[in-house]
Protein backbone atom coordinates (compact mmCIF):
# COMPACT_ATOMS: atom_id res chain seq x y z
CA UNK A 1 0.00 0.00 0.00
CA UNK A 2 1.67 3.16 -1.55
CA UNK A 3 1.49 5.90 2.02
CA UNK A 4 -0.26 9.14 1.83
CA UNK A 5 0.00 11.88 3.94
CA UNK A 6 -0.44 11.85 7.58
CA UNK A 7 -3.59 12.51 9.41
CA UNK A 8 -3.02 16.75 10.17
CA UNK A 9 -5.86 17.35 12.16
CA UNK A 10 -4.61 14.25 15.31
CA UNK A 11 -1.17 15.80 14.92
CA UNK A 12 -2.59 19.48 15.26
CA UNK A 13 -4.54 18.43 18.16
CA UNK A 14 -1.58 16.82 20.43
CA UNK A 15 0.46 20.21 19.05
CA UNK A 16 -2.17 22.29 20.73
CA UNK A 17 -1.89 19.97 24.11
CA UNK A 18 1.68 19.79 24.30
CA UNK A 19 2.45 23.42 23.48
CA UNK A 20 -0.34 24.23 26.10
CA UNK A 21 1.27 21.54 28.47
CA UNK A 22 4.50 23.52 28.28
CA UNK A 23 2.97 26.69 29.07
CA UNK A 24 0.61 25.32 32.29
CA UNK A 25 3.93 23.65 33.27
CA UNK A 26 5.84 26.61 33.51
CA UNK A 27 3.58 28.44 35.76
CA UNK A 28 2.56 25.38 38.10
CA UNK A 29 7.11 25.33 38.36
CA UNK A 30 6.76 28.28 39.96
CA UNK A 31 5.26 26.52 43.04
CA UNK A 32 8.52 25.06 43.58
CA UNK A 33 9.83 28.66 45.46
CA UNK A 34 7.58 27.65 48.19
CA UNK A 35 10.02 24.93 49.14
CA UNK A 36 13.13 27.36 49.32
CA UNK A 37 13.96 25.28 45.96
CA UNK A 38 15.76 27.75 43.17
CA UNK A 39 16.37 25.76 40.29
CA UNK A 40 12.93 26.51 38.53
CA UNK A 41 15.34 26.98 35.02
CA UNK A 42 16.68 23.24 35.60
CA UNK A 43 13.48 21.96 36.06
CA UNK A 44 11.85 23.64 32.93
CA UNK A 45 14.62 22.64 30.90
CA UNK A 46 14.62 19.48 32.42
CA UNK A 47 10.98 19.14 30.89
CA UNK A 48 11.69 20.85 27.79
CA UNK A 49 14.95 19.05 26.90
CA UNK A 50 13.92 15.21 27.73
CA UNK A 51 10.07 15.62 27.46
CA UNK A 52 9.90 17.77 24.19
CA UNK A 53 12.70 18.02 22.66
CA UNK A 54 13.52 14.20 22.86
CA UNK A 55 9.85 13.49 22.68
CA UNK A 56 9.65 15.47 19.31
CA UNK A 57 12.50 13.32 17.94
CA UNK A 58 11.42 10.21 18.85
CA UNK A 59 7.82 11.12 17.31
CA UNK A 60 9.47 12.41 14.07
CA UNK A 61 11.65 9.19 13.86
CA UNK A 62 9.03 6.85 14.87
CA UNK A 63 6.69 8.44 12.60
CA UNK A 64 8.94 7.42 9.54
CA UNK A 65 9.44 3.78 10.92
CA UNK A 66 7.00 1.38 8.77
CA UNK A 67 4.17 0.14 11.78
CA UNK A 68 4.01 -3.39 9.93
CA UNK A 69 8.39 -3.45 11.31
CA UNK A 70 6.61 -3.26 15.04
CA UNK A 71 4.88 -6.87 14.33
CA UNK A 72 7.97 -8.28 13.40
CA UNK A 73 9.76 -6.66 16.69
CA UNK A 74 6.97 -7.11 19.32
CA UNK A 75 8.13 -10.29 21.07
CA UNK A 76 11.36 -8.62 21.58
CA UNK A 77 10.14 -5.33 22.48
CA UNK A 78 8.06 -6.93 24.94
CA UNK A 79 10.40 -8.93 26.57
CA UNK A 80 13.07 -5.63 26.60
CA UNK A 81 10.36 -3.48 28.23
CA UNK A 82 9.79 -6.28 31.24
CA UNK A 83 13.37 -6.91 31.97
CA UNK A 84 13.78 -3.00 31.98
CA UNK A 85 10.43 -2.80 34.06
CA UNK A 86 12.70 -5.54 36.43
CA UNK A 87 15.55 -3.16 37.22
CA UNK A 88 13.12 -1.01 39.51
CA UNK A 89 13.95 -4.10 41.69
CA UNK A 90 17.50 -4.02 42.26
CA UNK A 91 17.80 -1.96 45.37
CA UNK A 92 21.44 -0.22 43.73
CA UNK A 93 19.45 0.88 40.50
CA UNK A 94 15.59 1.38 41.39
CA UNK A 95 14.79 4.02 43.25
CA UNK A 96 12.47 4.04 46.51
CA UNK A 97 9.93 6.92 47.14
CA UNK A 98 7.18 6.64 49.37
CA UNK A 99 7.39 3.02 49.55
CA UNK A 100 6.58 2.89 45.65
CA UNK A 101 9.44 1.63 43.42
CA UNK A 102 8.60 2.90 39.82
CA UNK A 103 12.30 4.85 38.84
CA UNK A 104 15.67 3.78 37.56
CA UNK A 105 18.74 6.03 38.49
CA UNK A 106 20.51 6.79 35.47
CA UNK A 107 22.68 9.13 37.32
CA UNK A 108 22.04 12.31 35.90
CA UNK A 109 18.38 11.45 35.26
CA UNK A 110 15.80 8.89 36.25
CA UNK A 111 13.48 7.05 34.16
CA UNK A 112 10.40 5.14 35.18
CA UNK A 113 10.19 2.33 32.72
CA UNK A 114 6.74 1.44 33.14
CA UNK A 115 6.26 3.73 30.40
CA UNK A 116 8.71 1.60 28.55
CA UNK A 117 6.18 -1.34 29.36
CA UNK A 118 3.47 0.07 28.69
CA UNK A 119 4.48 0.51 24.96
CA UNK A 120 5.90 -2.91 24.74
CA UNK A 121 2.55 -4.41 25.91
CA UNK A 122 0.33 -3.25 23.35
CA UNK A 123 2.55 -3.37 20.28
CA UNK A 124 3.00 -7.24 21.42
CA UNK A 125 -0.72 -7.53 22.44
CA UNK A 126 -1.70 -6.37 19.17
CA UNK A 127 0.57 -8.47 17.52
CA UNK A 128 -0.75 -11.77 19.35
CA UNK A 129 -4.27 -10.92 18.58
CA UNK A 130 -3.69 -10.39 15.10
CA UNK A 131 -1.99 -13.52 14.69
CA UNK A 132 -5.00 -15.82 16.37
CA UNK A 133 -7.51 -14.27 13.89
CA UNK A 134 -10.70 -16.37 14.90
CA UNK A 135 -9.47 -18.08 17.41
CA UNK A 136 -9.47 -15.46 19.24
CA UNK A 137 -13.13 -16.20 20.82
CA UNK A 138 -11.71 -19.70 21.46
CA UNK A 139 -10.84 -20.37 25.28
CA UNK A 140 -7.48 -22.57 24.82
CA UNK A 141 -6.43 -20.83 22.10
CA UNK A 142 -7.43 -16.80 23.00
CA UNK A 143 -9.31 -16.22 26.86
CA UNK A 144 -6.45 -18.31 28.67
CA UNK A 145 -2.80 -17.03 26.86
CA UNK A 146 -4.59 -13.25 26.43
CA UNK A 147 -5.11 -13.82 30.86
CA UNK A 148 -1.50 -14.68 31.22
CA UNK A 149 0.01 -12.02 28.82
CA UNK A 150 -2.22 -9.85 31.01
CA UNK A 151 -0.71 -11.28 34.23
CA UNK A 152 2.59 -10.36 33.46
CA UNK A 153 2.64 -6.23 33.67
CA UNK A 154 -0.06 -6.71 36.30
CA UNK A 155 2.12 -9.49 38.40
CA UNK A 156 5.49 -6.52 37.88
CA UNK A 157 2.78 -3.55 38.21
CA UNK A 158 1.57 -4.62 41.80
CA UNK A 159 4.81 -5.51 43.29
CA UNK A 160 5.72 -1.59 42.57
CA UNK A 161 3.15 -0.59 43.41
CA UNK A 162 1.86 1.10 40.17
CA UNK A 163 -1.91 0.85 40.03
CA UNK A 164 -2.52 3.39 37.92
CA UNK A 165 -0.51 2.49 35.33
CA UNK A 166 -1.43 -1.55 35.38
CA UNK A 167 -4.95 0.32 35.24
CA UNK A 168 -4.40 2.06 31.97
CA UNK A 169 -2.63 -1.41 30.86
CA UNK A 170 -5.59 -3.51 31.49
CA UNK A 171 -8.16 -1.25 29.84
CA UNK A 172 -6.35 -1.12 26.92
CA UNK A 173 -5.48 -4.83 27.03
CA UNK A 174 -9.84 -5.36 27.40
CA UNK A 175 -10.36 -3.36 24.65
CA UNK A 176 -8.11 -4.86 22.02
CA UNK A 177 -9.54 -8.24 23.40
CA UNK A 178 -13.14 -7.55 22.52
CA UNK A 179 -12.24 -5.45 19.13
CA UNK A 180 -9.93 -8.54 18.18
CA UNK A 181 -13.62 -10.68 18.93
CA UNK A 182 -13.50 -12.26 22.35
CA UNK A 183 -16.68 -13.44 23.49
CA UNK A 184 -18.86 -11.36 25.57
CA UNK A 185 -18.80 -14.15 28.45
CA UNK A 186 -14.78 -14.06 28.23
CA UNK A 187 -14.59 -10.32 28.31
CA UNK A 188 -17.33 -10.71 31.59
CA UNK A 189 -15.48 -13.15 33.02
CA UNK A 190 -12.14 -11.53 32.57
CA UNK A 191 -13.67 -8.25 34.19
CA UNK A 192 -14.43 -10.23 37.28
CA UNK A 193 -11.35 -11.56 37.91
CA UNK A 194 -10.01 -7.88 37.50
CA UNK A 195 -12.47 -7.02 39.83
CA UNK A 196 -11.94 -9.60 42.53
CA UNK A 197 -8.58 -8.42 41.97
CA UNK A 198 -8.82 -5.14 42.72
CA UNK A 199 -11.17 -6.10 45.86
CA UNK A 200 -8.09 -8.41 46.79
CA UNK A 201 -5.89 -5.39 46.68
CA UNK A 202 -8.02 -2.59 48.21
CA UNK A 203 -8.48 -5.40 51.71
CA UNK A 204 -5.21 -6.28 51.80
CA UNK A 205 -2.80 -3.08 50.80
CA UNK A 206 -3.47 -0.26 53.39
CA UNK A 207 -2.72 2.48 50.63
CA UNK A 208 -5.38 1.15 48.64
CA UNK A 209 -8.10 1.30 51.04
CA UNK A 210 -7.13 5.00 51.75
CA UNK A 211 -7.72 6.32 48.57
CA UNK A 212 -10.84 4.44 48.69
CA UNK A 213 -12.10 5.80 51.83
CA UNK A 214 -11.01 8.75 50.54
CA UNK A 215 -12.61 9.04 47.37
CA UNK A 216 -16.27 7.57 49.75
CA UNK A 217 -15.58 10.22 52.37
CA UNK A 218 -13.17 13.00 51.77
CA UNK A 219 -13.05 14.62 54.97
CA UNK A 220 -12.95 11.28 56.70
CA UNK A 221 -9.11 12.26 56.71
CA UNK A 222 -8.81 16.34 56.00
CA UNK A 223 -4.70 16.45 56.93
CA UNK A 224 -3.90 12.82 55.85
CA UNK A 225 -5.09 11.25 52.90
CA UNK A 226 -7.86 13.50 52.34
CA UNK A 227 -5.90 16.26 52.16
CA UNK A 228 -4.95 16.41 48.27
CA UNK A 229 -8.36 15.89 47.12
CA UNK A 230 -9.07 18.67 49.07
CA UNK A 231 -6.70 21.50 48.01
CA UNK A 232 -7.53 19.95 44.79
CA UNK A 233 -11.16 21.12 45.35
CA UNK A 234 -10.29 23.91 46.42
CA UNK A 235 -7.65 25.19 43.59
CA UNK A 236 -10.33 24.18 40.90
CA UNK A 237 -13.07 26.40 42.94
CA UNK A 238 -10.79 28.86 43.19
CA UNK A 239 -10.71 29.24 39.47
CA UNK A 240 -14.40 29.83 38.74
CA UNK A 241 -15.16 30.87 35.31
CA UNK A 242 -11.88 32.68 33.33
CA UNK A 243 -9.28 31.63 36.37
CA UNK A 244 -7.21 33.50 38.53
CA UNK A 245 -4.73 34.06 35.39
CA UNK A 246 -1.41 32.72 34.54
CA UNK A 247 1.33 32.45 37.04
CA UNK A 248 -1.42 33.63 39.73
CA UNK A 249 -2.31 30.01 41.60
CA UNK A 250 -2.34 30.40 45.33
CA UNK A 251 -2.99 26.46 45.90
CA UNK A 252 0.44 25.29 43.88
CA UNK A 253 2.84 27.49 46.95
CA UNK A 254 2.62 24.69 49.69
CA UNK A 255 -1.17 23.73 49.56
CA UNK A 256 -1.42 21.58 46.44
CA UNK A 257 0.75 18.26 46.49
CA UNK A 258 2.26 17.33 43.28
CA UNK A 259 2.03 20.80 41.74
CA UNK A 260 4.00 19.49 38.79
CA UNK A 261 2.73 16.15 38.36
CA UNK A 262 -0.55 14.80 39.85
CA UNK A 263 -2.46 18.00 40.54
CA UNK A 264 -1.45 19.94 37.30
CA UNK A 265 -4.84 20.17 36.38
CA UNK A 266 -5.99 21.56 39.51
CA UNK A 267 -2.95 24.13 39.15
CA UNK A 268 -4.64 25.13 35.10
CA UNK A 269 -7.90 24.98 36.58
CA UNK A 270 -7.31 27.63 39.07
CA UNK A 271 -5.57 29.91 36.97
CA UNK A 272 -7.56 29.46 33.95
CA UNK A 273 -11.09 28.65 35.18
CA UNK A 274 -13.78 26.68 34.09
CA UNK A 275 -13.22 27.61 30.11
CA UNK A 276 -9.06 26.37 30.61
CA UNK A 277 -10.12 23.51 32.15
CA UNK A 278 -12.88 22.76 29.54
CA UNK A 279 -10.98 23.22 26.89
CA UNK A 280 -8.16 21.01 28.20
CA UNK A 281 -11.15 18.35 28.64
CA UNK A 282 -12.57 18.69 25.20
CA UNK A 283 -9.05 18.73 23.49
CA UNK A 284 -8.40 15.08 25.63
CA UNK A 285 -12.06 14.52 24.02
CA UNK A 286 -10.81 14.88 20.45
CA UNK A 287 -7.74 12.90 20.62
CA UNK A 288 -9.57 9.84 21.69
CA UNK A 289 -12.37 10.36 18.77
CA UNK A 290 -10.49 10.96 15.95
CA UNK A 291 -7.51 8.31 17.53
CA UNK A 292 -10.18 5.65 17.49
CA UNK A 293 -11.46 7.01 14.09
CA UNK A 294 -7.93 5.80 12.72
CA UNK A 295 -7.97 2.48 14.41
CA UNK A 296 -11.41 1.94 12.55
CA UNK A 297 -10.00 3.20 9.81
CA UNK A 298 -6.70 1.10 9.74
CA UNK A 299 -5.49 -1.15 6.92
CA UNK A 300 -5.49 -4.78 9.19
CA UNK A 301 -6.09 -6.35 12.08
CA UNK A 302 -2.65 -5.74 13.81
CA UNK A 303 -2.74 -1.75 12.97
CA UNK A 304 -6.16 -1.45 14.13
CA UNK A 305 -5.36 -3.06 17.61
CA UNK A 306 -2.51 -1.16 18.23
CA UNK A 307 -3.74 2.40 17.44
CA UNK A 308 -6.49 1.68 19.58
CA UNK A 309 -3.89 0.15 22.32
CA UNK A 310 -2.18 3.56 22.17
CA UNK A 311 -5.27 5.67 22.43
CA UNK A 312 -6.82 3.86 25.18
CA UNK A 313 -3.62 3.96 27.10
CA UNK A 314 -3.26 7.98 26.50
CA UNK A 315 -6.88 8.70 27.29
CA UNK A 316 -7.56 6.58 29.78
CA UNK A 317 -4.87 7.48 31.63
CA UNK A 318 -5.40 11.31 30.87
CA UNK A 319 -8.96 11.03 31.97
CA UNK A 320 -7.83 9.02 34.99
CA UNK A 321 -5.97 11.83 36.35
CA UNK A 322 -8.84 14.49 35.81
CA UNK A 323 -10.93 12.30 37.06
CA UNK A 324 -9.16 12.16 40.40
CA UNK A 325 -8.43 15.91 40.76
CA UNK A 326 -12.63 16.53 40.30
CA UNK A 327 -13.22 14.04 42.98
CA UNK A 328 -14.96 11.74 40.45
CA UNK A 329 -12.38 9.34 40.51
CA UNK A 330 -9.82 7.59 43.57
CA UNK A 331 -6.78 9.23 43.21
CA UNK A 332 -4.05 7.25 41.26
CA UNK A 333 -1.43 8.52 41.03
CA UNK A 334 -1.24 8.93 37.46
CA UNK A 335 0.21 11.85 35.27
CA UNK A 336 -1.50 14.40 33.11
CA UNK A 337 -0.34 13.21 29.35
CA UNK A 338 1.57 16.01 27.88
CA UNK A 339 1.17 18.45 30.45
CA UNK A 340 2.61 16.50 33.94
CA UNK A 341 6.35 16.93 35.16
CA UNK A 342 7.75 13.66 33.86
CA UNK A 343 9.96 13.66 30.79
CA UNK A 344 9.66 9.66 30.30
CA UNK A 345 6.04 9.94 30.18
CA UNK A 346 6.22 13.01 27.58
CA UNK A 347 8.77 10.80 25.66
CA UNK A 348 6.96 7.46 25.37
CA UNK A 349 3.69 9.52 24.88
CA UNK A 350 5.17 11.20 21.08
CA UNK A 351 6.90 8.43 20.55
CA UNK A 352 3.45 6.64 20.33
CA UNK A 353 1.69 9.80 19.01
CA UNK A 354 4.54 8.96 16.21
CA UNK A 355 3.54 5.23 15.66
CA UNK A 356 -0.34 6.38 15.34
CA UNK A 357 0.79 9.16 12.40
CA UNK A 358 2.56 6.54 10.29
CA UNK A 359 -0.48 4.51 10.70
CA UNK A 360 -2.49 6.76 9.58
CA UNK A 361 -0.87 7.31 6.35
CA UNK A 362 -1.76 3.97 5.16
CA UNK A 363 -5.52 3.97 6.53
CA UNK A 364 -8.56 4.93 4.73
CA UNK A 365 -9.31 7.91 6.74
CA UNK A 366 -10.96 10.67 4.26
CA UNK A 367 -9.75 14.14 4.78
CA UNK A 368 -11.84 16.59 6.93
Amino acid sequence: MRPKSYDKLFFSIVLILVLSGLFIFSSAALGIFADGVNNYIFIVLKQVVIGLLFGAGALYLVSGIYYKHWQKWSVYLFIFSILSTLLVFIPQIGISTLGARRWIDLGFVSIQPSEFLKFGFVVYFASWLASKNDRVSNLKDGFLPAMFILAIPSIILLNQPDTGTLLCILLAGISMFFVAGGKAKHLLLLLLVIALGIGYIIYTKPYAMARITTFLDPQSDPLGAGYQIRQALIAIGSGQILGRGFGQSIQKFNFLPEPLGDAIFAVSAEEFGFVGSTTIIFLFLGFTLRGLRLSSRSPDQFSRLLALGIVILISSQSFINIGAMLGVLPLTGVPLLFISHGGTALLFALAEVGLLLNISKFSNLKKT
